[in-house]
């Protein structure tokens, strides 16, 4: 079986002409649920690896980055966060985080794929105590049938913790111009903050889905904050969109970010994220910040950019 372990390797497209590969230790699981193929593997490298349609969607080794930087920009940004809407985030990491804020009462995680959250709440054993969690509401359906049916101002924050827009994924309609209108931005309470996770945003990707994403928000909320961090799972940069439902919001100082990172969050200190390297994080590169602002596309029911791949076809 070891010299088996040695020959067993993963490939991964990451476009038309290029992929990457990686050896896989022991294959965990490997199956398809009704929405998407699903896969958890074992690797020298990544350590724990899961993918969804084949497509890396969180490692052991560096997924701390990626959930940091999608929750707790905009918890601390708010005033005082005391419920959070998750959409997606099945492997349990994003409630984690989430939940390491004091003022937290209520994290409703709506996933579609039972299959997934059953799995990684038993198999990601960073996440089991989130699952466990009483303040966790963990709901096994469509994020939008569930956000749709909330009263308006339920939540402080919304959080898009999506798998990437697919053509023919689940979840592509999550990232429309008509779900943040009608939907996000009356879900959310006065002061209340959206953010999502937006795709390869390198000075060569940008253009794939993050500045249409941007554009999206853009043209719904007063305020949208673009930023982005190289994620080596990922092999590329990847963006974040955080949207202020108030025009008077706007970024907080290094001092005053650090000040609330102290006061605010339980248990240790945040791996990567303090003030500074938020500030950091939003001084995008010049080809990026031409290609935000240019892009005049935003995703809508009938019109949308899809990242290379594709979903489960029905």
């Amino acid at each position: 079986m070891a010299n088996y372990a040695k020959r067993l390797w993963l490939e991964e497209d990451l476009g038309d002409d290029y992929r990457w590969s990686y050896r896989v230790s022991e294959v965990l699981f490997s199956g398809r649920s009704e929405f998407q193929e699903i896969d958890l593997v074992d690797t020298p490298t990544w350590g724990k690896v899961l993918l969804l349609d084949g497509k890396m969607q969180s490692t052991e080794a560096d997924e701390q980055v990626y959930h940091e930087l999608l929750v707790h920009p905009p918890l601390l940004h708010h005033a005082c966060p005391k419920r959070v809407y998750i959409m997606g985030g099945g492997e349990g990491a994003t409630a984690r985080e989430v939940l390491r804020h004091k003022t937290v009462e209520q994290v409703v995680m709506v996933d579609i794929d039972k299959v997934v959250t059953d799995f990684c709440s038993k198999h990601l054993e960073r996440n089991t105590q989130a699952f466990a969690d009483p303040r966790l509401t963990l709901i096994n359906d469509d994020a939008r049938t569930q956000l749709e049916q909330a009263p308006d101002g339920s939540f402080d924050v919304v959080i898009g913790d999506l798998a990437d827009p697919l053509d023919g994924g689940p979840c592509y309609q999550l990232y429309t111009q008509e779900f943040y209108r009608n939907v996000v931005l009356k879900k959310l309470a006065p002061g209340g903050i959206f953010i999502t996770q937006s795709g390869p945003a390198g000075f060569l990707s940008c253009k794939e889905v993050f500045t249409a994403i941007h554009s999206t928000v853009r043209s719904v909320f007063p305020v949208v904050v673009p930023y982005a961090q190289h994620i080596p799972s990922f092999c590329d940069i990847w963006g974040y969109n955080m949207a202020f439902s108030d025009a008077a919001q706007a970024p907080l100082s290094p001092e005053e970010l650090d000040s609330r990172i102290g006061a605010r969050l339980d248990g240790v200190p945040l791996h990567f994220l303090d003030g500074v390297t938020f500030q950091g994080l939003r001084h995008l590169n010049k080809m990026v910040r031409v290609a935000l602002q240019e892009e005049k596309e935003v995703y809508t029911v009938d019109s949308a950019r899809f990242i290379h791949g594709a979903g489960v076809k029905a």
